[in-house]
């Protein structure tokens, strides 16, 4: 374990009683808070001292009078401090890459072997998926042994000799981050941005790494959803960052409709394993070359970032990598070499288009709730999920279609939430007459 740096820790309590009422009050009437009246308030608040009355009375403050930057840095720090804190001061060059959340979003199998290639190393705490967005430790669970479970002196010399380490988040990291979301979720207070800022930037800074980038998904299958309300998103996580001594960049990306072509977790995988054998879609392979890039600038490595990156996926080092990765945590490497042996639910079924002219729009978030009734996500922590089942996109947005062609075709077992499915991914579906805008795929950055 480890403490944040002194310069970036909040103020200890002064030792005074914390009147809680006098911090509702105050923020109330658009007052602020101390460094060390916030630590008082969230360390009481995880210890059990202060009641959730009390909490949801201060939430539902911050959630009308806000935060200033400053008081979020410093309630991000109190939340990464209220647990176990990631030790990486053994590894040379940490990064850690988070995503706020999206359909089809497999970025981090194929970017996390990159900045390993690239000499920067990945130890890094991924979760599982819940609802209708994926989890990074279930698309690997589809590689067959694969093990996500590392004592920490194996975490550490995997990440140390490979450069890329993923295990499931099994440490006590940000407590107060759970409790607290929580209460926002029955008392109306999710939707805030400090919060959610800090919710997010805690348990990267409690995970340890000095350099962290951040892809902020917009857009219909995305919690955020204008670029307007991801630019304000990322500038607040990049400010918690700098304001704990992390390097953060962020890039807004759009998810309208689903990265890539594939749905699902092993769909997901073979997709990614598709991508670092060189071949794979524009838009996953384009992504993650974007996001090398600002990951190196956040390690302070941004001189020829770009060629780098590219590289990385064209002379097979990243494959490499992940194939090294793989192998370590007990996953058969045959798979890696392989990607069509990984095991895909055995029946078919199709969307057609229901007239001539152009795919306007394909509703992200009707895909990854389709992909859920399939048996392919989870509704709550801890369910089985099934790995073969999900959907692929057949036409992306923009493109001239043909009445009846084909859009989307399902993998499902045996019939089970077909139906719902058809129902969810039909209801997604626009044609338009003529061709409609396209927003590009990356739409702003952030450091």
């Amino acid at each position: 374990m480890s403490s944040l740096p002194d310069s970036a820790s909040p103020h200890a309590p002064t030792g005074s009683p914390l009147h809680v009422p006098d911090l509702i009050q105050r923020k109330r009437d658009g007052g602020t808070h101390s460094p060390a009246e916030l630590d008082a308030l969230i360390q009481g608040y995880t210890r059990g001292e202060v009641p959730d009355y009390q909490v949801a009375a201060w939430l539902m403050a911050v959630y009308f009078r806000g935060l200033t930057p400053q008081e979020t840095g410093d309630l991000t720090l109190s939340m990464a401090r209220s647990g176990d804190l990631l030790d990486l001061s053994s590894l040379t060059h940490t990064v850690d890459k988070h995503s706020t959340g999206g359909v089809g979003d497999k970025t981090s199998l194929v970017l996390t072997p990159m900045l390993a290639a690239l000499g920067l190393t990945v130890a890094k705490m991924s979760g599982r998926g819940l609802a209708h967005t994926g989890g990074t430790i279930d698309k690997l669970e589809s590689i067959p042994g694969w093990n996500p479970e590392l004592s920490d002196d194996a975490f550490l010399k995997q990440a140390r000799e490979v450069g890329l380490a993923l295990v499931g988040q099994s440490k006590n990291l940000a407590p107060a981050d759970g409790l607290l979301y929580a209460l926002r979720d029955v008392t109306a207070t999710v939707d805030c941005l400090p919060l959610i800022a800090s919710s997010i930037m805690s348990k990267k800074i409690a995970s340890g790494a000095q350099a962290i980038v951040l892809d902020v998904k917009v857009g219909a299958g995305a919690f955020m959803k204008t670029v307007a309300d991801g630019e304000v998103l990322a500038r607040a996580m990049v400010d918690i960052g700098q304001h704990a001594g992390r390097g953060v960049r962020a890039v807004l990306t759009d998810m309208d409709a689903p990265l890539g072509h594939m749905a699902g977790n092993s769909l997901e995988v073979q997709e990614a394993l598709e991508t670092l054998h060189g071949r794979g879609p524009d838009d996953l392979r384009e992504l993650c070359i974007a996001l090398a890039v600002e990951a190196l600038s956040a390690a302070g490595q941004p001189q020829d970032a770009e060629a780098r990156a590219r590289a990385t996926l064209r002379d097979g080092s990243a494959l490499g990598k992940f194939r090294a990765f793989v192998e370590a945590q007990g996953g058969d490497p045959l798979y890696v070499d392989s990607p069509e042996r990984l095991d895909v639910a055995p029946d078919r079924a199709e969307v057609t288009a229901p007239r001539a002219g152009f795919l306007n729009s394909l509703d992200a978030l009707g895909v990854g709730r389709a992909v859920l009734v399939l048996g392919g996500g989870r509704e709550r922590k801890g369910e089985r999920i099934d790995h073969g089942v999900g959907v692929e996109l057949l036409v992306k947005p923009g493109e001239a279609v043909q009445a009846g062609q084909p859009l989307l075709r399902i993998y499902h077992r045996a019939g089970r939430g077909l139906a719902r499915a058809l129902e969810l991914l039909q209801a997604g579906v626009d044609i338009s007459d003529s061709a409609p805008q396209v927003p590009p795929l990356i739409l702003g950055r952030v450091g």
